[in-house]
């Protein structure tokens, strides 16, 4: 495994410069590349998890070896937590393709579709792998460029107003998130990420330090679309294509500003309590924020979005916790409890609302409007389209046995056991609001006395959008697995270690 690392990059970058020379002359070789290509990537990162086998391993690019324990050259790390959002990532993007196939018939330049889908999955695996911050900036651009392209595909006037709306605010972050690079490369003189945790362990300038913090929370939280910095999103989101809605709100938040943050303040820096408070200010801000504008939506599109960003506040209030826990000399296995609360929501936010954008898209397919008022009594018509959203809607809304019952349930424990008593009730009091909004999506598009009157004849739709709908459907059922010993073990524990043993990311790869 140690040499196939390097293949999450080349394979789907691969993909990308194939596509648009090959597919001119081959009809449909860029969705079958797609689809083969993700399919090799899940199947690799799966075989990873289930050996057993899931030691950090270290791939140093053109074989650059440190020097007296100087890390010099470029590496790639697995490890339990890259592993985990590895997993995420291919395993959305594949659904999505094959989703996409019946999708984007409407468009006229399917090749430019795959090549930037390709590009964006490239970017957010080479993020989540590499250890060292340029390229991790470097593989974010790659993913958030190809984004940019992908929200504006239909070229309509709303949508290349959100994309250039995505663009200012996205080029703003990368300024933050490379002027903080910058400052740490000054103040260590090194951009590998272990040497930099261990250099800044051996330094007294804390200041300085706090003062770059913010600016790559701020940078990677507009990334994120954490409130206060998610304007960008809700245009984003309700412009773009719905496969890439999907991508962007279940796989690219995560991978280009979750993941960074986490990686970053729990692996690199050492964990403060001004800054456990800021992320976990930021995520309860996100939950209730989000929450509460989501409920006046009548675009469709647009609650999906504002519900990312309530959602994604559990997945940052979990991680915000477990180092308030840790810096207060609190219990250790309460802290491991937060974050794997927030890690396992990580996931299941990635299939729950993942399929609720496919279920959105599906209705605007079969429908041609995103507007709630103007559906109704679409379960007849549309079945498929209707369990699975109903199966995201429960899941997402935290009832029981869908799988975001149980990761609210990590989350609101935790609090409790850590005398955080107003998250906890914070979280459940958005959870019944989550509930409201999704029953209200469920009633007026599916239930309501009112039928559709359109022109368009509705009717479900094909089977490729079908068939990633129904897996996303049953996994909102199976991913509740991951609460029980032995699937726990193999999938998110690894990852909750990685976290918890904030102190050995340095060790493992610098040896120091």
């Amino acid at each position: 495994m140690d040499n196939l690392v390097i293949l999450f990059v080349i394979v789907p970058l691969g993909s990308a410069f194939l596509i648009p020379i090959i597919g001119k002359f081959i009809p449909h070789f860029q969705k079958a590349l797609s689809l083969l290509a993700l399919l090799f990537l899940c199947t690799l990162i799966l075989n990873y998890l289930f050996t057993g086998n899931s030691q950090c391993i270290i791939y140093k690019v053109a074989g650059w070896e440190a020097v007296e324990n100087v890390p010099i050259g470029i590496y790639l790390v697995l490890d339990g937590l890259s592993a985990f959002l590895l997993l995420i990532i291919n395993s959305i993007g594949f659904l999505v393709v094959f989703y996409s196939f019946s999708y984007m018939r409407k468009y006229t330049a399917e090749n430019y579709f795959y090549t930037l889908l390709c590009l964006m999955i490239a970017g957010m695996n080479g993020v989540v792998l590499t250890g060292d911050l340029f390229n991790l900036y470097v593989f974010l651009e790659i993913a958030v460029i190809a984004s940019y392209a992908l929200v504006a595909f239909g070229i309509e006037k709303d949508e290349l107003e959100a994309s250039f709306k995505y663009q200012v605010l996205g080029g703003i972050a990368s300024l933050l998130i490379l002027l903080g690079i910058s400052l740490l490369y000054w103040q260590t003189k090194t951009l590998n990420m272990a040497d930099i945790s261990h250099v800044i362990s051996t330094q007294a300038d804390s200041k300085t330090t706090l003062f770059i913090q913010i600016i790559l929370i701020t940078g990677f939280g507009i990334k994120g679309a954490m409130i206060p910095f998610h304007a960008w999103l809700p245009d984003a989101h309700s412009s773009a294509p719905s496969p890439i809605s999907s991508m962007l709100s279940g796989v690219l938040i995560k991978a280009i500003g979750i993941y960074a943050i986490i990686r970053l303040f729990y692996n690199m820096f050492a964990i403060t309590y001004e800054i456990a408070l800021i992320i976990t200010v930021i995520g309860t801000l996100s939950m209730v924020i989000g929450g509460l504008l989501a409920i006046g939506q009548w675009d469709l599109k647009r609650l999906l979005a504002y519900s990312s960003i309530s959602q994604m506040g559990y997945v940052v209030i979990g991680i915000g916790m477990g180092m308030l826990i840790l810096i207060s000399n609190g219990d250790k296995m309460v802290a491991s409890m937060a974050v794997a609360g927030g890690l396992f929501h990580l996931i299941n936010h990635a299939v729950f609302k993942g399929l609720l954008f496919l279920n959105a898209g599906a209705i605007e397919y079969a429908t041609g409007t995103r507007d709630l008022k103007q559906m109704g009594g679409l379960a007849k018509d549309m079945p498929v389209t209707s369990s699975t959203s109903m199966s995201a809607s429960m899941a997402i809304s935290g009832i029981p046995p869908f799988n975001g019952f149980f990761s609210k349930l990590l989350i609101i424990i935790a609090a409790i056991k850590g005398q955080y008593y107003l998250l906890a009730a914070l979280a459940v009091l958005v959870s019944i609001i989550t509930l409201a909004y999704f029953l209200k999506f469920q009633r007026y598009a599916f239930f309501n006395k009112t039928k559709y009157t359109g022109s368009a004849l509705v009717k479900e739709v094909p089977f490729t959008m079908a068939f990633s709908m129904i897996v996303m459907g049953v996994l909102c059922l199976v991913l509740s697995l991951l609460i029980f010993p032995g699937i726990r073990e193999i999938i998110l524990s690894p990852a909750v270690e990685v976290l918890m043993e904030t102190t050995e990311y340095s060790s493992k790869i610098i040896g120091l």
